[in-house]
C-alpha cells in the first residue's frame, strides 16, 4: 500500500528498490509485479502533474528492467499489459522480452523455481494492500500470507468471466454518478488510452486490478469464505453495504481505478445513497493536512511510522542476517556473485563484535581451503578498520582474527597447498601473537621446514620488521630438538651470506657465546624472559647451546675465532673442557691455511694456550702441518710460550736438531703423550697416507734416546721413553 503523503523522491526510491529485489531475488518477483500493479492503479493523490509523470516514467523503466530478467517468463503477460498502459509501444516491449531458456538449463531452472514458490508467499500482503486500511494488512503473520495470495487470484478468476460488454457497460453507467465535477489532476496525469481494449489480456489485467482493490478492501469471493469461517455466513446485502461504505473513501485521488473496482456489484437501487455522499471524494488533501495553524502538508517521514528496535532485537536480526548470508554459499556460487557475498560478510562482521565474528571464523576454518577468499577479505577489512581509526586505533580485533586463523591452520593435520604460508605472507601486518603461532609451527618437527621457509620469506619480504622475524629464527638455532635446531642453523648459514643481515646474526651468536663467562647458566637458556642466573651448574648441553650458532658461522667467518679465545680465557674449567670437545668440526672446516687461525697462533692470548694446542692437534691429526703453521708454532715456542707441548702437533715439520733438542722435555710428559710423539715421528699418525717425511729415522730416534744426557732428564723418564719406543719396534725395524 502506498502512503497518501509519500513524496515523489521516496516513491521513486521504493520503485528502484523493488526492481533490485526482483532482479537479485527472483523468488520475490511475483510480489514485486503485484506491487507495481497496485501502484499503477493507486498513485498518491498528493503528487503534482509533473511528479506523476516522473513516477510513471520511472515505473516504466523499472518494469522494462524486470521484464529483461530471465525469471520474468511467467509474469510477462502482466508486465507487458502494464507497459502498454504506461504508453510503451508494442515493438519496444517485444525487443525487451527475453527469449526462452535453452532446454539444457531446465533442471537448474526447475530447482530455482521451486525455491521461489516456497518463498513467494511471505510478503505479498504488504505489497497488495490499499491505502485505506494499512493496519491489518501490514501485520507480518505467516499464517495469513497464503490466504492473501489466493484471495487475489480467486477474485481475479471470479471477475474475469463477468467482465463481458453488458456488465462493463452497466458498471460504467452506474459509476458515472460518482464522478467528481472537476477531473482530478492524478487522473489526468495517469490516463493513457487503452489500445487493446476488449482483448483477453486486457480483460485479465482489468480483473486483476479490480481483484487487488477488492482484496485490499476486504471484499470478494475469497474474503467471503474467510469471513464465513470466522464470523459466520452473512447475507449479500451486508456485503453490498460494505462496498457502498468503502466507495467514498476510495474515490480520493484515484478516479478511474476506483470506478471500475469498487462498484461492480453495487445494485442500481443504492446509487442515490452514494450520490448523497459525493462531497467526500472532492477533498483529496484532507488526510494530508496538519491540524495546526499553519495548515502545511504533513511530510512523510519513515521515522514517524517505524518503531525503534530494542538492542536484543537488533542483535538477533543482525545475527540471523549474517548467518543466512554465511550459509548461502552454494546458492550464491551458482549465481556468480560469490565476490559480493564475501565483501558483504567481511564488512558486516567487522562492524560487530562478539559471537558473530567467532561464528564466521569457525565457519571459515571448517573448510579453509574453499573459504580462503573469505578469510583474506575479513583480515583485510579488519586491518582497513584499524587504519581508518588511526592514530587512536587498536590492532586487537585484527590480531584476534589473524591469530585465530593461524591457530586453526596449525591444528590442521596436513597442509599440502601452503595456506599457512600464504596467509602469513599476505597478511598486512604480523602481530606478536601471530609470530608466536609461527614459532610454534616451526617447532613442530613434522612441519619444521615449511615453517622456517615461511619465516625466511617473512625476513626477506618484510624489511621494515625483518630483524624481529630474524630473532625468532635465531632463537630456534639453540632449540633442544635437534631437527629444529639443525634446520634453523641451515637457514641462518644461508642468510649470513646477505650483507644486511650478517652483522645482526654475528652479534647474536657472539652475545650467546658471551654467556659462557657467567659462573652459572642464565635463565635465558631455560626459556625465561629475563636474563638472570640460575642455581643450576653448567652442563655439556647448556655449553653447546651457547655455541651452536657461533660454531656454525666459524667456518664462514674465520675472524670469529679470536672471540672464542677471549671467552675461553675467562671461562671456568668445566666450560673450557666442553669447548675443547665442541670445536673439532668447525676448526677442521677452517683448515690450517686460514690466515686468522695463523694469526691466533701468532698472538695466542694468555690462558688460551690449551685452546690453541687443541686447534693445532685437530688440524694436524690426519694431515702433516704446513710450513706456515710450523713457522708460527716455532716462533711461539721460542719467543713467547716455551711449552714443548706446542711442538707436538708440528713435530714432523721441525728440523732434526730441533726434535733432538726437544726429546728430553718430551719424554717427561704423560706416557700417552709420549706415545703420540713417537707415532708422529715414525709416520703412523696420519691415516690418510701423507707423503710427509719424518725428520728422524727410526734409527736416529733410537740413537737420540740413548744419547740423552741424564743430567737433563732423569733415568726414569728415559726408561719410559724406551718403553714407548719398544711399542713401535715393529715399525722402525722394517
Amino acid at each position: 500500500m502506498v502512503h497518501p503523503a509519500i513524496s515523489s523522491i521516496n516513491l521513486t526510491t521504493a520503485l528502484g528498490s523493488l526492481a533490485t529485489i526482483a532482479r537479485q531475488r527472483p523468488m520475490f518477483m511475483s510480489e514485486v509485479v503485484q506491487a507495481y500493479e497496485t501502484l499503477h492503479a493507486n498513485l498518491p493523490p498528493t503528487l503534482a502533474k509533473s511528479q506523476v509523470s516522473s513516477v510513471r516514467k520511472n515505473l516504466k523503466l523499472h518494469l522494462v528492467a524486470v521484464l529483461k530478467h530471465p525469471c520474468s517468463l511467467e509474469f510477462q503477460g502482466q508486465i507487458c499489459t502494464l507497459l502498454l498502459d504506461l504508453g510503451m509501444p508494442q515493438s519496444e516491449i517485444t525487443r525487451s522480452t527475453p527469449a526462452l531458456r535453452e532446454q539444457r538449463k531446465r533442471p537448474r531452472h526447475e530447482q530455482y523455481t521451486e525455491g521461489k514458490k516456497v518463498k513467494i508467499e511471505p510478503t505479498l500482503i504488504e505489497d497488495d494492500e490499499d491505502k485505506e486500511e494499512p493496519a491489518p494488512l501490514t501485520t507480518p503473520k505467516p499464517a495469513a500470507v497464503p490466504a492473501a495470495q489466493s484471495a487475489i487470484d480467486l477474485t481475479a478468476e471470479f471477475l474475469h468471466p463477468l467482465l463481458n460488454p453488458e456488465n462493463v457497460a452497466n458498471l460504467v453507467l452506474i459509476s458515472m454518478v460518482y464522478l467528481p465535477d472537476v477531473m482530478p489532476a492524478s487522473f489526468q496525469a495517469t490516463y493513457t488510452p487503452v489500445e487493446s481494449a476488449g482483448t483477453d489480456s486486457q480483460i485479465k489485467h482489468l480483473a486483476r486490478l479490480m481483484a487487488t482493490q477488492m482484496t485490499a478492501a476486504g471484499i470478494g469471493p475469497a474474503r467471503e469464505d474467510d469471513a464465513g469461517k470466522e464470523e459466520g455466513n452473512e447475507d449479500s446485502g451486508a456485503k453490498d453495504l460494505l462496498i457502498k461504505r468503502k466507495v467514498p473513501a476510495m474515490m480520493v485521488g484515484q478516479a478511474i481505478s476506483v470506478v471500475g473496482g469498487y462498484t461492480e456489484k453495487a445494485p442500481t437501487s443504492e446509487v442515490p445513497t452514494a450520490v448523497k455522499r459525493l462531497p467526500e471524494p472532492i477533498l483529496p488533501t484532507a488526510q494530508t493536512k496538519m491540524t495546526g495553524a499553519s495548515g502545511r502538508k504533513k511530510v512523510f517521514r519513515l521515522s514517524d511510522v517505524v518503531q525503534p528496535l530494542s538492542d536484543t532485537q537488533i542483535e538477533t536480526l543482525t545475527s540471523s542476517a549474517v548467518k543466512r548470508i554465511l550459509h548461502s554459499e552454494k546458492a550464491i556460487a551458482q549465481s556468480g556473485m560469490s565476490h559480493v557475498r564475501v565483501k558483504l560478510l567481511s564488512r558486516l562482521v567487522t562492524q560487530f563484535e562478539g559471537m558473530m565474528k567467532e561464528d564466521v571464523l569457525e565457519f571459515i576454518l571448517d573448510d579453509i581451503r574453499t573459504r580462503s577468499d573469505l578469510a583474506f577479505s575479513l583480515l583485510y577489512q579488519e586491518y582497513n578498520t584499524y587504519l581508518s581509526q588511526l592514530p587512536s586505533g587498536l590492532l586487537d580485533s585484527y590480531d584476534h582474527c589473524l591469530f585465530t586463523l593461524l591457530s586453526g591452520l596449525q591444528e590442521k593435520p596436513e597442509q599440502r597447498d601452503g595456506l599457512f604460508t600464504k596467509l602469513v605472507l599476505e597478511a598486512p601486518i604480523i602481530t606478536e601473537s601471530a609470530l608466536d603461532v609461527i614459532r610454534r609451527y616451526c617447532e613442530d618437527e613434522s612441519r619444521v621446514y615449511l615453517g622456517m621457509t615461511t619465516l625466511k620469506e617473512l625476513i626477506v619480504k618484510r624489511p621494515s620488521r625483518q630483524f624481529q622475524y630474524l630473532h625468532v629464527l635465531l632463537d630456534l638455532s639453540s632449540h633442544e630438538k635437534e631437527k629444529v635446531r639443525t634446520t634453523a642453523l641451515a637457514f641462518l648459514k644461508r642468510m649470513y651470506e646477505k650483507d644486511h643481515l650478517r652483522d645482526y646474526i654475528e652479534k647474536f651468536a657472539l652475545n650467546y657465546m658471551q654467556l659462557l663467562v657467567h659462573p652459572n647458566p642464565p635463565s635465558l637458556l631455560f626459556g625465561a624472559d629475563k636474563d638472570t642466573e640460575v642455581a643450576a651448574p653448567w652442563t655439556e648441553e647448556t655449553v653447546r647451546q651457547c655455541l651452536f650458532l657461533y660454531l656454525s658461522l666459524l667456518p664462514l667467518n674465520h675472524r670469529l675465532v679470536h672471540e672464542l679465545a677471549s671467552v675461553y680465557t675467562e671461562a671456568i674449567a668445566d666450560i673450557k673442557r666442553s669447548v675443547l670437545r665442541a670445536i673439532e668440526q668447525p676448526i677442521r672446516g677452517m683448515g690450517m691455511n686460514s690466515p686468522e687461525l695463523l694469526l691466533l697462533v701468532d698472538n695466542c692470548p694468555k690462558g688460551a694456550e690449551t685452546l690453541v694446542t687443541r686447534c693445532l692437534h685437530i688440524l694436524t691429526d690426519k694431515v702433516p702441518p704446513s710450513p706456515e703453521l710450523v713457522e708460527r708454532v716455532r716462533d711461539l715456542y721460542h719467543k713467547r710460550v716455551p711449552d714443548v707441548r706446542f711442538l707436538i702437533p708440528v713435530i714432523n715439520g721441525l728440523e732434526k736438531n730441533e726434535v733432538i733438542q726437544a726429546l728430553p722435555k718430551l719424554i717427561k710428559l704423560n706416557p700417552i703423550v709420549v706415545k703420540e710423539v713417537f707415532n708422529r715421528l715414525l709416520g703412523t699418525q696420519h691415516s690418510e697416507g701423507s707423503s710427509s717425511v719424518s725428520p728422524l729415522t727410526p734409527g736416529d730416534l733410537l740413537i737420540a734416546l740413548h744419547n740423552i744426557d741424564s743430567t737433563k732428564c732423569d733415568m726414569k723418564s728415559i726408561i719410559k721413553g724406551h718403553e714407548g719406543e719398544n711399542l713401535s719396534h715393529t715399525v722402525y725395524s722394517v
